[in-house]
């Protein structure tokens, strides 16, 4: 039945052939029974791994209470959740959302309307999500193939290359915003360094532009700081949240900050299921559990990921931070992970090309569970 269920489904993933039932910790186990040590995350999203004791109950206890009432009212998840971002980012508003895409699209518009201008700078190789509006500021030509004309005014940068910025912002008086990852996560996990990134912020300001840091993948602890843009020197005026906001319930956030939402009104933006109050009680765990304590712990472990793949045989880069990390290997990466599926390591790949391969454990993954991965991916790659 099941089986048959798949034509159903329209195809837009190349999905393995593992059927996930169930998942705790780090692991995840199929409908065989088969346990599977998860170093994809859903995708940086489980952050605190599969069904964590505290979020579950969060989310259980407001299923009891109440699911869903629109943003006609308030509910009390959703203001505390927006407190507790506002008090980690030094104040903000917050727009909530169902997704990274959507937290993309809130930000476009945002930018286009407070400053009256029409143009955005992204960078080459970035990902903001695949609707039409994120889709026109992701530099991947691939991605665009047959969903043109995308949405007029973006230009593209190389990541790390002060000259072509700014030729892409120049002259600037119709820039509209700059927008960054401070790690390029489908593009390659390709961190931005911190001179390009403060020659970005300065030139934003220089011309009246909005500076837009997309943490929908970075963000949440996943760099060893609650904001990856913390270790960069920068100050944005918007920043996008999701994937491992809700640790695996859908919620996505645009940030506002330094007045950039002044010209924002009833009317101006909208999302049905947008600070949705199951997902916003998880997330409000999610956000008070990342303290010093674990933050020190992700920079740990990410050290310690990092120093045993550069000592892997046919391994030629690591890169990335905290435990956002990609290996560039001598051979095509999709091979390597449908090994380490057999074997019972997740792994991914990145889109920068076939040979990266991609890692994103949950952030309370332990040291024994690095070395398992690392001790499969070594028998993989020898």
């Amino acid at each position: 039945m099941l089986q048959a269920s798949r034509e159903a489904v329209l195809p837009t993933y190349a999905r393995a052939e593992v059927m996930l039932v169930r998942g705790e910790g780090c692991r995840v186990w199929d409908d065989e029974g088969r346990s599977y040590l998860d170093f994809v995350g859903g995708i940086a999203v489980t952050s605190f791994g599969h069904c964590h004791p505290a979020v579950t109950a969060a989310a259980h206890a407001q299923l009891d209470e109440l699911w869903h009432v629109s943003n006609l009212y308030w509910t009390e998840p959703m203001l505390r959740l927006a407190a507790l971002l506002s008090e980690r980012i030094g104040g903000a508003q917050a727009f909530f959302c169902s997704s990274g895409a959507e937290a993309s699209e809130a930000a476009f518009k945002v930018a286009r309307k407070v400053t009256g201008r029409p143009r955005i700078v992204a960078l080459e190789g970035s990902f903001h999500g695949r609707t039409i509006g994120a889709l026109s500021v992701t530099g991947q030509p691939g991605k665009w193939e047959g969903f043109g004309p995308l949405v007029p005014g973006v230009s593209f940068a190389r990541p790390n290359d002060v000259e072509s910025l700014e030729a892409a912002i120049s002259p600037g008086g119709d820039l509209a915003a700059i927008v960054l990852e401070p790690v390029l996560g489908e593009g390659g996990v390709v961190p931005l360094e911190r001179d390009f990134v403060q020659t970005a912020a300065e030139r934003a300001r220089e011309v009246g532009a909005l500076l837009w840091v997309d943490e929908v993948q970075t963000g949440v602890g996943r760099t060893g700081t609650f904001f990856a843009y913390e270790q960069l020197g920068i100050e944005p005026d918007l920043v996008t949240l999701a994937k491992g906001l809700g640790n695996g319930l859908p919620i996505g956030a645009l940030l506002a900050r330094n007045g950039a939402a002044d010209a924002i009104g009833p009317g101006d933006h909208g999302a049905t299921f947008g600070g949705n109050p199951v997902a916003c009680a998880a997330a409000c765990v999610v956000v008070e559990s990342i303290d010093d304590d674990l933050l020190a712990h992700v920079v740990a472990t990410g050290d310690r990921l990092t120093a045993g793949l550069v000592a892997l045989p046919g391994v030629q880069e690591v890169r990335g931070r905290g435990l956002m990390l990609a290996a560039a290997l001598a051979r095509d990466a999709p091979a390597v992970v449908d090994a380490c599926r057999e074997r019972g390591l997740l792994v991914l790949t990145a889109g920068a090309g076939p040979s990266v391969l991609r890692l994103l454990p949950p952030l309370v993954v332990e040291d024994a569970e690095i070395d398992e991965a690392l001790g499969i991916l070594e028998a993989v790659l020898a």
